[in-house]
């Protein structure tokens, strides 16, 4: 629909209904952007032979995946790297939880470092999307050929979230508070970046010494945790307050439903 809105396909739609985890694509793309979705761990609905419904995880099992896992996120992950061609470029919204879970969480990120260039990670704000209480992070890497040495040599993170504060409707983010990570990225020349108050360079080898290869880094005082004159505004702190709890009360609702199935 969004499509269509913008005048993008035509009398023909460019877009197919089907499961973009299922099986990997017949084409690969030079760039991929994308926010794919948040929220609760994949799932199908099941009708048994009495016609009761049960929910059963939807797992994934694909020869071009580093892992198999139910987490949809670190499936979309993987897909948009097996979309990408050899030197392609993607730039991917993620949760927080690809940064640091373990298991299938902590293959994928060791593999991506190892087979991919990656290059950049945005830690946004809370605040900026639909779906309530979300604390999104941008990836940026490219895909390169098979090497026995890491691609990754080192992974500029730009800290947008500690002490920045935004809602959708009284103080909304706009184009003009993302100009100086812009700026730090430096697109002309990524490689002749310097290092600022927000933006830190790490290692490959510093990271994956780290527990799990936990990619959320933070180094940032947090303002409001030591000085209450820094408070953000009681309406911000009650919108981000009532965030937290819906997403909490979502996961709860969705542990509650794989209970009952079980």
């Amino acid at each position: 629909m969004n499509l269509y809105l913008h005048g993008i396909g035509g009398d023909q739609s460019p877009v197919e209904t089907t499961d973009t985890l299922a099986s990997p694509s017949s084409t690969n793309y030079d760039i991929v952007l994308t926010n794919p979705p948040f929220g609760k761990k994949s799932s199908i609905t099941v009708i048994n032979e009495e016609g009761e419904e049960t929910k059963e995880k939807a797992i994934y099992y694909r020869e071009d995946f580093w892992a198999t896992t139910s987490n949809k996120q670190l499936n979309f992950l993987q897909h948009v790297k097996s979309l990408l061609k050899i030197h392609g470029r993607a730039a991917i919204v993620v949760p927080d939880n690809v940064l640091f879970e373990g298991g299938a969480g902590e293959t994928v990120r060791r593999n991506l470092l190892q087979q991919c260039d990656v290059h950049t990670l945005l830690r946004l704000p809370t605040g900026i999307f639909y779906a309530q209480g979300v604390k999104a992070n941008v990836l940026f890497f490219n895909r390169k050929p098979a090497s026995e040495k890491p691609w990754t040599e080192t992974v500029w993170i730009y800290d947008f979230r500690t002490n920045e504060h935004f809602t959708l409707k009284t103080n909304p983010l706009k184009r003009e508070n993302l100009d100086d990570f812009v700026a730090c990225y430096n697109p002309t020349n990524r490689h002749e970046r310097k290092e600022s108050e927000r933006f830190k360079p790490f290692s490959y080898d510093e990271l994956v010494k780290r527990d799990k290869a936990n990619l959320d880094i933070f180094w940032l005082r947090d303002e409001s945790l030591e000085d209450s004159a820094n408070l953000p505004d009681p309406d911000v702190i009650a919108t981000e307050i009532a965030e937290d709890l819906q997403a909490a009360l979502d996961q709860f609702s969705q542990i509650a439903s794989d209970l009952a199935g079980k």
